[in-house]
């Protein structure tokens, strides 16, 4: 298969498949004629495992490690379990700012509905986020806030 066949068969686009083979994560062969990439039944599953691999959030080094586990004929399950079970708490903190960070743009756009929009004067850039409390202070804009 050439690349465009790959990518259709797989349901991604032909520059996924070029991506994965120049991160070597698939490897064809070349046409001796023309040069062509040349994809086997195996590059289509591999390709697969790579689709559900990325799905799952491992990244294309990750990826990468794995296969090579593979390919050398051991077993990456057991570095997989241990990949997904630190990540997973990592993301669910994520999950945690991210809720915070929406719940403090409904706030802003909340307490801006009525404002009116006004023009930079030297003094303030934009009135709608200078009049959105800060979450902590620095210790520089403390000092010169004690200074004046």
């Amino acid at each position: 298969m050439k690349v465009s066949e790959l990518a259709r068969c797989a349901e991604v686009t032909a520059e996924t498949v070029r991506h994965y083979t120049r991160e070597g994560l698939l490897h064809p062969k070349r046409d001796p004629e023309n040069g062509y990439q040349l994809f086997a039944q195996a590059d289509l599953e591999r390709l697969r495992f790579i689709q559900r691999a990325r799905t799952l959030g491992f990244s294309v080094a990750e990826i990468n490690e794995i296969l090579a586990h593979a390919d050398q004929g051991d077993s990456p399950c057991p570095m997989v379990r241990d990949l997904l079970a630190s990540r997973l708490p990592q993301i669910r903190n994520r999950i945690r700012e991210l809720e915070a960070l929406a719940s403090r743009m409904e706030q802003a756009l909340d307490a801006w509905a009525e404002m009116p929009d006004g023009t930079p004067d030297g003094h303030s850039l934009c009135r709608l986020i200078e009049s959105f409390p800060e979450a902590t202070h620095s210790h520089c804009s403390r000092a010169a806030e004690e200074r004046q």
